[in-house]
């Protein structure tokens, strides 16, 4: 057992009065020091604020960002569109009405990821060079 241990700190605290006299330990000044930025009203300094030295934040370097069309964007393999027909005409609703990508999904690109066994013809979709090479090889086409 402890005597910090002992009574609750916040029961028997007073309060700071401030500005009461000599006799107080916060008379004069009123526990602010002299002079400064700090010991005037209303005068509050910003976190990180470095006392107008370039602050940490300023000076070291910055990279990367968030794309906001990320949450739209999907990519589909080849081996995916297995599942379609010669005759089927591949575009953003057929996709979605396969549950291939979700509803909230605006651009799609196709890309060389397995094998196709069927000509596949898309329509309103982008697709890379390899995949692209694939469809076409098996007699698909590509509008775009």
């Amino acid at each position: 057992m402890y005597l910090n241990t002992v009574f609750e700190s916040s029961k028997n605290k007073k309060k700071k009065r401030l500005g009461r006299g000599i006799g107080s330990g916060f008379g004069k000044t009123s526990g602010r020091g002299h002079k400064g930025q700090k010991s005037r009203t209303g005068s509050s300094i910003r976190r990180g604020f470095e006392g107008g030295q370039t602050p940490l934040y300023r000076r070291i370097p910055k990279f990367g960002f968030h794309s906001r069309k990320k949450k739209y964007k999907a990519e589909i393999r080849l081996s995916e569109l297995s599942v379609f027909n010669h005759k089927d005409i591949i575009n953003l609703n057929t996709l979605k009405k396969r549950n291939i990508i979700s509803s909230h999904i605006k651009f799609v690109k196709i890309i060389s990821s397995g094998k196709i066994s069927v000509p596949l013809f898309i329509k309103g979709l982008s697709v890379t060079k390899g995949a692209c090479f694939i469809i076409k090889s098996f007699g698909g086409k590509i509008e775009e």
